[in-house]
């Protein structure tokens, strides 16, 4: 095997070069056909396009170029040779032409790149008609000025790109310009890196045209397979050189086997099949975190899942969602609406469905987007997901609603009919009462009209307050002003023979009970007890506060004396009255409250109400 100088050094970077570009840019020619329907702009389909059409002409026409100077045929192919410089002249136009926007002075730059590579591929033709070396220096030098002129007007005019992005292509023209001036010197060039910048200068353009336009479905899988590929090209290459060349020149000095070379070149593809999925990942690594710096999508899809969980309406959601993945694919301008939608939306735009279960449906259109930026493939996939967990967060917080108003309803209408029972059980103790009184006042008119008239006064006072009491709650003291109200009519009746004590301490007179719980008690107390006995008796009002079970209850409690015949008539506490405080007492405390009715054996009748004290109890406040 012959040894590996300079000069087969160029010519193999050369060979491998226009291989590998044959490569790339067949893979975004397929990739470009394969997508053109799921990009959202028609021209940088074209653009994309015309750049593969553009680098397979000039990485096959000089691969063929190079076959054919090394088979020794006799007569160039000057055709061929200058469709493949015309290709490389045309790449910086379509460089000018992605980097341009709606400006008119934009447009007319473009104009002028176009014009100086349409001009460089007729001297190159020309040259091949004529019979003369191709490709053309004039055209090689024609192009190297345009180049450089084309990069500094790029710098200088504000196009909608960031001066790091301008940067990036600027200096794509400049490799161009460098490699164009010499080529247009027609020197066997034995240095291989040099052949390298000269015959693959195409391959910044290809890159810099992809960076302006790579924010679209497919350029990341591009982008990734395109540097794994550079990647193990260099790799292979490397190995070649430093490994397998050095080892076959040096056995080949006393031991010609091959074998052994053959053994050897074997061993190297297997190691660079080996570390290619390293190469891979290395590659994926570049374009996700240096090249296109786009964010963890897993720390984004958290960081939205647990904004949402905190939010409780459909609005809160959807803003909080838009603005996180606004952030993240750096458009600055979105917004949400429910569907169905008759808004025109711009080209620029991209609108994500909220997949919910039930109508309304939403969307969120993002526009705007940093360096026209387009989405790339794992965004789209990552949109569609962030959509699919909104939605399921919107239906959970419309289910949690349903649920609420369903319970509020539920409550609004126990708490009516609750209200209607208490009105109801209220209607009963009024003229319970009433007939009572006008009972005792028609008593007393036969036996002391005097006296029947500051009764009807008392009674007059005392049925003001009784209808006075409406509210779901009144205070104890209320409740026991009530009672002295009704015992000052009973006592016209009874006079010395009626003894009663109230003994309630005014730290519990504020506190809040249900109406006519004691009032019911009171009467009952006389009528069924002390009027049956020719002596009268005695009443006991009391009431204190205690605690069970860490909770405060009040006690409250009725007692009087009885008439022998009624000593023992458990019946009464079956009546009417003493039933209507059970059910209201249930119906604001449930089990909580209790009314336990107890005849002593000492003559002494005790009526005991227990309630909890604290709003927690009630049914209303």
């Amino acid at each position: 095997m012959n040894s590996m100088d300079s000069l087969n050094a160029a010519l193999l970077v050369n060979l491998l070069g226009f291989t590998v570009g044959v490569a790339l840019y067949g893979l975004l020619a397929m990739m470009v056909v394969r997508h053109r329907g799921s990009s959202t702009a028609r021209n940088v389909d074209v653009l994309l396009f015309t750049t593969a059409a553009l680098g397979m002409v000039w990485n096959i026409g000089e691969l063929i170029v190079s076959v054919q100077r090394d088979f020794g045929f006799t007569r160039p192919f000057l055709f061929l040779t200058a469709a493949a410089y015309s290709a490389l002249g045309f790449l910086p136009s379509v460089v000018v032409h992605s980097a341009q926007n709606e400006a008119k002075r934009s447009k007319i730059l473009a104009g002028f790149a176009y014009a100086i590579s349409v001009f460089a591929a007729l001297l190159h033709f020309r040259a091949a008609f004529l019979g003369e070396f191709v490709p053309s220096a004039a055209a090689l030098q024609m192009l190297t000025l345009g180049a450089v002129t084309l990069a500094g007007v790029l710098l200088f005019f504000n196009f909608r790109q960031t001066l790091e992005k301008k940067a990036i292509w600027a200096t794509a023209l400049l490799v161009f310009a460098v490699s164009a001036l010499h080529l247009s010197t027609n020197k066997a060039e034995t240095s291989w890196l040099v052949e390298l910048a000269a015959h693959q200068s195409s391959l910044p353009l290809a890159l810099a045209i992809l960076y302006q336009n790579f924010r679209f479905a497919f350029a990341d899988l591009f982008l990734k397979r395109a540097i794994s590929l550079i990647l193990i090209t260099f790799v292979a290459f490397g190995l070649y050189v430093g490994v397998a060349a050095p080892l076959l020149r040096y056995h080949e000095t006393h031991d010609r086997n091959d074998v052994f070379a053959i053994s050897l070149i074997l061993t190297l593809w297997i190691a660079t099949a080996l570390i290619y999925p390293l190469l891979h990942k290395l590659a994926v690594w570049l374009v996700d975190r240096i090249i296109l710096r786009r964010v963890d999508f897993d720390e984004l899809q958290r960081l939205i899942d647990s904004d949402i969980e905190s939010k409780e309406t459909s609005a809160e959601v959807l803003e909080a969602v838009a603005l996180r993945l606004a952030k993240a694919i750096t458009a600055r301008e979105f917004s949400w609406r429910e569907l169905p939608s008759d808004v025109k939306l711009p080209a620029d735009s991209v609108v994500i469905e909220i997949p919910t279960a039930e109508q309304p449906h939403f969307e969120i259109e993002f526009s705007r987007f940093a360096g026209g930026r387009r989405l790339l493939s794992d965004e789209t996939a990552l949109l569609a997901s962030i959509a699919t967990s909104t939605a399921r967060r919107i239906d959970s917080i419309r289910v949690m609603h349903e649920r609420c108003d369903r319970e509020f309803r539920e409550q609004e209408y126990s708490k009516l009919a609750t209200e209607a029972q208490l009105k109801a059980l209220r209607s009963q103790v009024n003229p319970h009462f009433l007939f009572n009184a006008l009972t005792t006042i028609g008593y007393l008119i036969e036996a002391s009209p005097k006296k029947a008239v500051e009764t009807l006064m008392h009674l007059t006072k005392l049925l003001r307050a009784v209808l006075k009491t409406t509210g779901e709650y009144s205070t104890l003291g209320d409740e026991i002003q009530l009672i002295e109200d009704y015992l000052d009519i009973e006592r016209a009746r009874f006079e010395e023979r009626l003894v009663v004590k109230i003994d309630v301490p005014s730290e519990l007179r504020a506190v809040s009970i249900p109406p006519l719980i004691l009032q019911p008690l009171a009467e009952n107390a006389i009528k069924h007890g002390i009027s049956e006995s020719k002596e009268g008796g005695h009443l006991v009002i009391s009431a204190e506060k205690h605690n069970v079970n860490d909770a405060e209850i009040l006690k409250m409690t009725v007692r009087n004396t009885v008439g022998a015949k009624k000593l023992h008539d458990v019946s009464l506490s079956n009546g009417l009255g003493l039933q209507n405080i059970r059910d209201r007492l249930k119906a604001y405390f449930g089990a909580e409250a209790t009314l336990t009715l107890d005849f002593g054996s000492d003559g002494w009748t005790t009526a005991e109400v227990k309630i909890p004290l604290g709003s927690g109890a009630r049914i209303a406040a």
